[in-house]
């Protein structure tokens, strides 16, 4: 019998061996897939992230004679990189080879040449901004054609085929440019559907404003051009290069060392010279403008490249210096992208860089050539450029995907188009090709930390004062109770409270301000009122409340207070406010309002953050052992002595840890700040004001993103700031818990 026991319990033992082997192993493992997959989430997120800080590189691929006779007016490239066209002073268009293919023709070789404009004289070109992808061509006699060299594709045998030719958007006839038929040494074109611009400085130093009109004729349903001719009075010192916009409005003359600018958008009106830009004794080398017109790029003597733009003054909208470039030596050439606010210039010393204006930096920079750059590309894509110098074309391969995110644009103030002054801005997408974007984290990691704040504010004296009262005073019976019941909150789910915050709160608030606001004096006045009316209660009526039940006498006076407060609030809505307490915020204390702010957020996010705190904290005060408190107690401590000296020191790294993880969900939560908080991304700590935060961004744009676009990555890199940002934040929380528990571990 007694062997039989023995083996029955060597047997027994066994299995609870090979039980706990089994549940270390398994919660071994567990913690590893945890870290497996913490660490898969960062190299992700680093993945996606790291093209966008990879260098710019510019190469040359392939370089060729000149294709063709006669001199490049203007060069360009279709979207593809296959063929390339210049436009020659013998009024022909040369399409060529740009970089040799599989199968296809040599790097250089003509594959159409086509004469568009017979003349035996001096044929001048001006062209519209890249992406309109005009010309006009001008003869001695004050008369232009306008040309768009373009490409067909095909699909002959299932194999694409590219096809280029000539357009005439305004006929093949010529058009007269000039009346007095004069030669025009310097021009400047730009046009609509209906409306087009030339401006021109002729061989007798007149400068003539042309402007063509278009109307459809009501029989061959064809655009039909009349011209009408202005003169611009004033221009001074020798014209050197004129810049026109886009929208034909503003017209730029450059001359010496001073570039007067002119409102052309009404000429039957009067030609007006608006401002004079002063360059002092710098020689001005070129003019260009960027990407969507806003601003204009200026070269001085020396290799200064600034960059200018209207913003308003006291005297209206004027152009003004926003930011300089160093290009190391004379740049003689200047070629903005088609939709983005990079540039590359060339130098007389053959080197050629490439800028972004919004980041302030220059890119990368090789030498490239051996003499004077003369003329230089870009492709649609701005992933090719050609340059020609001396004879020869070079085609140059770039990569560049993503010049708009720069530290400085991410997380310094820059200075955008149009606006007064440098500024932390998100905004990412627009409706226009030309539309500069603006990727700053900082307003929507600002907000993330004012979400978490005023949430953090709002829940964790709520949730901790509840925590140490329920664990300490509330009687045992009554625990049973709340402490599921707050627990049981958790399950809520976030849009849930989002939904309510944003259509049911929201509009709460505004509609009773003065009484949310009386709420935060009449609440805790009339606790404090109340515990002095229980406290003066005979004893015979005290002794009748059971002993850790008193919780229950204050339903009832928070019930009323909150009532009270609300049905007070028109009356003082309308005796210290006007009876609009928007508007007397708004225009007596200058303080904005959104209906959805921040008081909303604090409100919605900190009833989801209470349960988190609570729970946690009220089991770190009830684990305190018995016998300190009986201790103190049985000293002649009072209860509220031996609960701040004694047990909440003991309980401290658990009370931190659970306002720790409070914080790290506030900075988490997406749902509540994205229905209720009103999406602004503003810098601002009031609380009338909403804001938006680093995951609520990421739930809005991400869906409408271009995968491997800018914007897609930067949203990734928003997504890896929280990410750092929780990291950090559970670091130092762990940190000082552990110094906490070993501080009041002994006690």
């Amino acid at each position: 019998m007694m062997a039989d026991s023995a083996a029955q319990s060597l047997a027994g033992s066994r299995v609870r061996l090979m039980k706990d082997n089994l549940a270390r192993y398994s919660v071994t493992a567990g913690g590893i897939m945890v870290l497996v997959a913490l660490l898969l989430i960062f190299f992700y997120l680093l993945y996606v992230v790291f093209p966008v800080f990879r260098p710019v590189s510019l190469e040359s691929h392939d370089s060729f004679t000149i294709p063709g006779q006669g001199k490049t007016l203007t060069l360009g490239i279709e979207e593809q990189n296959e063929i390339g066209f210049r436009v020659t002073d013998t009024g022909s268009v040369v399409f060529f080879a740009a970089r040799e293919l599989e199968g296809g023709p040599a790097a250089g070789s003509v594959v159409l040449e086509e004469t568009v404009m017979d003349t035996t004289g001096t044929i001048n070109l001006a062209a519209t901004t890249p992406s309109k992808h005009a010309y006009l061509l001008t003869n001695d006699s004050g008369e232009g054609l306008v040309i768009r060299p373009d490409f067909s594709v095909s699909f002959p045998n299932d194999k694409r085929q590219l096809t280029p030719y000539v357009g005439y958007p305004f006929g093949s006839d010529l058009i007269t440019i000039d009346p007095q038929g004069k030669a025009l040494k310097e021009i400047v074109f730009e046009r609509e559907s209906t409306l087009a611009t030339v401006v021109g400085l002729t061989e007798d130093n007149r400068l003539v404003l042309t402007q063509l009109v278009g109307e459809e004729d009501f029989l061959s349903e064809e655009v039909v051009w009349s011209p009408e001719f202005y003169t611009i009075e004033g221009a001074t010192g020798n014209v050197d290069q004129l810049v026109l916009t886009p929208d034909q409005r503003i017209l730029m003359v450059r001359s010496d060392s001073v570039i007067d600018v002119y409102d052309v958008s009404n000429p039957s009106a009067g030609i007006e010279r608006i401002q004079a830009l002063d360059f002092g004794q710098s020689e001005l080398t070129y003019m260009t403008l960027l990407s969507g017109a806003s601003s204009i790029l200026v070269a001085e003597k020396g290799g200064v490249i600034s960059q200018w733009f209207q913003v308003a003054t006291d005297n209206g909208r004027e152009f003004q210096r926003i930011r300089e470039f160093d290009a190391g030596s004379d740049v003689t050439v200047m070629a903005p992208e088609f939709f983005r606010r990079g540039f590359m210039a060339g130098t007389d010393s053959g080197e050629l860089s490439i800028y972004h204006a919004t980041g302030n930096t220059r890119l990368t920079s090789e030498k490239l050539a051996d003499e004077t750059i003369d003329r230089v590309v870009f492709s649609p894509r701005a992933d090719a450029a050609l340059m020609e110098e001396e004879g020869k074309i070079y085609f140059l391969d770039i990569y560049n995907p993503h010049p708009e995110v720069t530290w400085s644009a991410l997380w310094q103030k820059v200075w955008y188009e149009g606006y007064q002054e440098p500024q932390y801005i998100w905004q990412s997408t627009s409706a226009s090709d030309d539309f500069e974007s603006k990727t700053s984290l900082v307003p929507i990691a600002f907000g993330t930390i004012k979400a978490a704040f005023y949430a953090m504010l709002f829940a964790v004296p709520i949730a901790l004062a509840g925590a140490i009262y329920t664990a300490y005073f509330m009687a045992p019976e009554m625990r049973t109770y709340v402490k599921p019941t707050v627990e049981i909150m958790e399950a809520l789910p976030t849009v849930i409270l989002g939904f309510l915050a944003g259509l049911w709160l929201a509009p709460l608030v505004e509609d009773n301000l003065p009484g949310v606001m009386m709420l935060l004096l009449v609440v805790p006045t009339g606790f404090l009122l109340t515990a002095f009316a229980v406290h003066k209660l005979p004893r015979s009526i005290k002794q009748q409340i059971p002993e850790g039940w008193d919780a229950i006498v204050l339903i009832p006076v928070v019930i009323f207070l909150g009532w009270l407060s609300f049905e007070m609030s028109p009356m003082l809505e309308e005796s210290l406010m006007g009876g609009n307490a928007r508007v007397f915020l708004t225009n007596e204390l200058g303080i904005s309002y959104d209906q959805r702010n921040s008081l909303v957020v604090g409100i919605a996010m900190g009833f989801a953050v209470i349960p988190t705190i609570f729970s946690i904290a009220e089991d770190a005060v009830f684990s305190v052992p018995r016998h300190l408190s009986n201790g103190s107690l049985a000293l002649g401590a009072t209860p509220w002595q031996t609960l701040t000296r004694v047990v909440i020191l003991t309980a401290s790294p658990g009370i931190f840890s659970a306002v720790m993880m409070g914080l790290g969900r506030a900075v988490g939560e997406t749902m509540i700040v994205l229905m209720a908080t009103g999406n602004t991304p503003l810098i601002d700590w009031s609380i009338f004001q909403g804001m938006r935060t680093l995951s609520a961004n990421i739930a809005v744009e991400m869906p409408e993103s271009e995968v491997g676009s800018s914007h897609y990555r930067v949203l990734f890199l928003s997504a890896f700031v929280l990410f750092i940002l929780t990291f950090v934040f559970n670091t130092i929380s762990e940190f000082v818990r552990q110094r906490l528990r070993d501080k009041y571990s002994n006690m």
